[in-house]
C-alpha cells in the first residue's frame, strides 16, 4: 500500500513575507544585517546558490549572485512576490555593500558572527564610513526560523515519509550477503526514487562494534550473527530534512545487547513524553539522562538528547544539558535520540523527530521500533 504522506500537497512556502518578519527583529540590533549563511539566505529568499549573499535594512533588501544563477534568481524572487534589488557579478558581499552603504540612516551593520570569516570581517570593516559600528550577531535569523509555518511542515513530513518508506523498503529485502556501505547506498537510492532531492546528510550504517560509534562511517563490514545494526537516516525536499535513527539486531539479542535496547527505547518514549510547549530544551535531555542513569548506562550515553531540524539537519533548539536558554514552543520541530554506545559490543541508538503540538507533540518519523530484529 502507497503511503499516502508520499504524495500528500505541500502548502506553498510564505516566503513573501519573511523579509518583514526579519525586519521586525533587526531594530534592537542593527540597522542592515548582512546575510552570508547559506540556510539563512535559503529561509530569507526560499533560493539556494552557492555563492550568494544579501543585505536586509528596514527599507530595503538587496540579494546578489553571479551570472550562473542570476536568471533563475531573479524568476523565482518575482515568483515568491519578494520586494528585493537583485545585483549580478562574483563579489556577492561588496555588491550588496554597494548598494546600501550610502544609505545616510545606516549606524550599525550586523554580521553573522557563527558564519563570517575573520577575513570578510575586516573586508567590511574596511568599506564603512566612520560612525557606522559593526556589530556581531548571533542567531537573528535562526530564532526567527524556529518556529515552522504549515508549508515548512508539509516539507519535514514529506522526508520523513520518505526515510520512512526507504528504511522499509531496503530492509525488507535485504540480501544475505550485504556491508554497511552496500544498505548505505541503497537506502539513499531509494529516497531519490521516492522524490527526495537527496539524503539530508551521509546515512550511518554501523554494524556490531561499529555501532559505538555515534557517527561511524559505512565501511565494507558485512553483517554477523548477534550484531547490533544502527541506521541513521533523513531524506531532504525542498530543502528541509528530516533525521530518524533504528536499531535492529542480526537475529537474536544476547543478553547483553537486550538490555541495552530496552533502555534505549523506553528512555526514548520518556523523552518524546517529555516534549511538549514551555518545557525547557534541557529538561527532555535530563528526563532521557536520568532513565539511563538510574539503569547504570549513563556514563555511555555521550551526545546530547536531540536538535531542531529544518533547513539544517542540527539547528535550534538543542535539547542538551548546557542549553540554558531555550524552551521549547509550538511548531518547532526537534529530534529525541538517546543512545548508549558500548565499545567492543555495540551501540543502540532510537530517534524521532517529533513536531511541538499544543497538547504536547508527534512524531512525523513513523517506522516501527519493538523490536527490530533481522533473520
Amino acid at each position: 500500500m502507497t503511503d499516502h504522506r508520499l504524495t500528500a500537497p505541500m502548502s506553498p512556502l510564505n516566503v513573501a513575507g519573511r523579509p518583514a518578519a526579519l525586519r521586525s527583529r533587526l531594530e534592537a540590533v542593527c540597522r542592515l544585517l548582512l546575510v552570508t549563511k547559506p540556510a539563512n539566505l535559503r529561509w530569507l529568499t526560499g533560493f539556494t546558490a552557492s555563492n550568494m549573499a544579501a543585505a536586509i535594512t528596514p527599507h530595503s533588501l538587496v540579494v546578489a549572485t553571479d551570472r550562473r544563477y542570476s536568471e533563475a534568481l531573479g524568476q523565482h524572487l518575482e515568483g515568491a512576490g519578494i520586494e528585493a534589488e537583485l545585483r549580478v557579478g562574483r563579489d556577492v558581499v561588496n555588491l550588496v555593500l554597494d548598494a546600501v552603504l550610502p544609505d545616510g540612516e545606516l549606524s550599525t551593520v550586523g554580521l553573522e558572527a557563527h558564519h563570517i570569516t575573520w577575513q570578510q570581517q575586516q573586508a567590511v570593516a574596511d568599506r564603512l564610513d566612520p560612525g557606522v559600528s559593526l556589530v556581531a550577531t548571533d542567531g537573528l535569523i535562526e530564532r526567527a526560523r524556529l518556529t515552522k509555518e504549515r508549508g515548512e511542515l508539509d516539507r519535514l513530513r514529506r522526508a520523513a515519509a520518505i526515510a520512512d518508506h526507504a528504511l522499509a523498503t531496503v530492509m525488507a529485502d535485504l540480501p544475505s550477503e550485504v556491508t554497511e556501505r552496500q544498505i548505505a547506498r541503497r537506502l539513499e537510492e531509494v529516497m531519490v526514487d521516492a522524490g527526495a532531492d537527496e539524503a539530508a546528510f551521509p546515512t550511518i550504517v554501523a554494524a556490531g562494534p561499529n555501532s559505538a560509534r555515534p557517527h561511524a562511517v559505512p565501511s565494507d563490514r558485512g553483517l554477523a550473527a548477534g550484531d547490533l545494526l544502527v541506521i541513521d537516516i533523513g531524506a531532504r525536499v525542498d530543502g528541509y530534512g528530516s533525521d530518524m535513527t533504528r536499531t535492529f539486531t542480526v537475529g537474536s539479542f544476547t543478553d547483553q545487547t537486550e538490555v541495552l535496547y530496552e533502555a534505549v527505547a523506553q528512555a526514548q518514549r520518556v523523552g518524546v513524553a517529555a516534549v511538549a510547549p514551555g518545557v525547557a530544551a534541557k529538561a527532555v535531555d535530563a528526563a532521557c539522562r536520568d532513565y539511563l542513569e538510574a539503569r547504570g548506562l549513563g556514563e555511555e550515553f555521550t551526545h546530547g538528547t536531540g536538535h531542531g531540524i529544518g533547513l539544517e539537519i542540527h539547528e535550534s533548539p538543542f535539547l542538551s544539558s548546557s542549553n540554558e536558554d531555550d524552551v521549547l514552543a509550538e511548531a518547532q520541530v526537534v529530534t529525541v535520540e538517546p543512545g548508549v554506545y558500548r565499545p567492543g559490543v555495540g551501540g543502540v541508538r532510537v530517534e524521532d523527530s517529533v513536531v511541538v503540538t499544543a497538547e504536547g507533540c508527534q512524531p512525523i518519523t513513523l517506522s516501527p521500533k519493538d523490536p527490530l530484529l533481522i533473520r
